[in-house]
């Protein structure tokens, strides 16, 4: 019997999950993660997962359960690693993934450290993804492996392929081989009163989902030019953090395209304050420049052939690993050097510097990156 940490949201996912690892013999305490110094501001409707009523909830299926509970204040270190790292990372010209960046800061690193510190044996958490041990079947490497969720629509291993081998080593994820429906019904009969609350979703520190206004209030308004590909202004914007590679609501340009065709974002430039925006045929790209790398078990290198995710509930892509590919920086981001080189196999559109692309072996999880510069061979 292992001494488990199950984190608790306040949602059905993470209700079922601490219930079945205490129907599998273990010793489950119950932790629910303040996020904020002010929870109760975090969430308007349904998009959150951190207000004082998630707390609740999380308390009384505790409490049905009979295990203990316990709230773990975390909200300066969410502050620091994931509130700010967001809005440096979009002040920098990149797009960065809060939800992946709490599940490496927050939950499985400050919640797991913690956890283990105290002398519990592990965290398991409601995440779709499932664990695929030594001897078990689809196990390639004879470790500890992360494997994708066995419903393919809820699949979240994607948002955890941040995680490296010490970090899984202390995870658990009852869920992997459910589907949402089945976990509904399991809380029902449970009696669990969250069994039909609906899922968080969107940032949950942007209770109203717009992430635009949210970073003006912060970094104020910085007008400055949208330019097209050779350079000509073609209308202005009011900070260049707020637009994406690939956008293309938004815009308000006053010169349509010579031949008509919508204009996407290309690029953005934080330093010259510049968008530059083109037709959809200039966003495909083929190369992927990565740093950061986190790997889940064994290390991948150049001449491996792998698949490639670019963003939550994305398609995946194959990729040829190769050795940096002569750019050491990203261009205008200031992202670092780059560590591998991702070589597609056709050309992707919207991929932007400070995304995450997580690697897969099949359907095992390999590793991640921070994508540092994108270009076209």
């Amino acid at each position: 019997m292992s001494r488990i940490v199950a984190a608790m949201s306040g949602g059905v996912d993470s209700a079922v999950a601490a219930a079945r690892m205490l129907d599998a013999g273990h010793d489950v305490v119950g932790v629910h993660l303040a996020l904020s110094t002010t929870a109760a501001t975090l969430r308007e409707s349904a998009r959150g997962c951190c207000t004082l009523e998630d707390s609740a909830d999380a308390r009384r299926v505790a409490d049905r359960l009979g295990i203990p509970f316990y709230v773990w204040d975390l909200a300066a270190r969410f502050r620091l690693d994931v509130v700010e790292d967001f809005v440096r990372e979009y002040a920098a010209g990149r797009t960065p993934n809060p939800c992946l960046r709490c599940n490496e800061r927050i939950k499985f690193a400050a919640l797991l450290e913690r956890a283990l510190a105290l002398g519990f044996d592990g965290v398991a958490t409601g995440h779709y993804a499932r664990v695929v041990l030594p001897g078990e079947p689809g196990n390639v490497t004879g470790g500890r492996e992360l494997h994708r969720a066995a419903d393919p629509a809820k699949d979240q291993s994607y948002v955890l392929g941040v995680l490296d081998a010490a970090q899984l080593a202390g995870s658990h994820f009852p869920l992997g081989d459910s589907v949402k429906a089945q976990v509904r019904a399991e809380a029902r009969e449970r009696g669990f009163a969250v069994a039909a609350k609906p899922d968080s979703h969107d940032i949950c520190f942007i209770p109203d989902g717009d992430t635009r206004g949210w970073l003006a209030a912060r970094l104020g308004e910085r007008p400055g030019p949208i330019v097209d590909e050779n350079g000509n202004v073609v209308g202005e914007h009011r900070g260049a953090y707020a637009y994406t590679v690939g956008q293309r609501r938004g815009l308000g340009l006053a010169r349509p395209a010579p031949d008509g065709r919508p204009r996407y974002v290309v690029s953005t430039d934080p330093h010259s304050n510049t968008v530059v925006v083109g037709t959809d045929d200039l966003l495909g790209i083929d190369q992927i420049d990565l740093g950061h790398l986190r790997w889940c078990g064994p290390a991948a290198g150049p001449g491996q052939r792998l698949g490639v995710q670019l963003r939550a509930h994305g398609a995946e892509f194959p990729v040829t690993l190769a050795a940096p590919g002569g750019v050491p920086e990203a261009p205008g981001t200031g992202g670092g050097p780059a560590d591998l080189t991702l070589h597609l196999a056709g050309r992707v559109r919207g991929v932007a510097p400070g995304q995450t692309a997580v690697l897969y072996d099949g359907p095992r999880v390999a590793g991640s990156g921070t994508i540092v510069s994108t270009r076209r061979r």
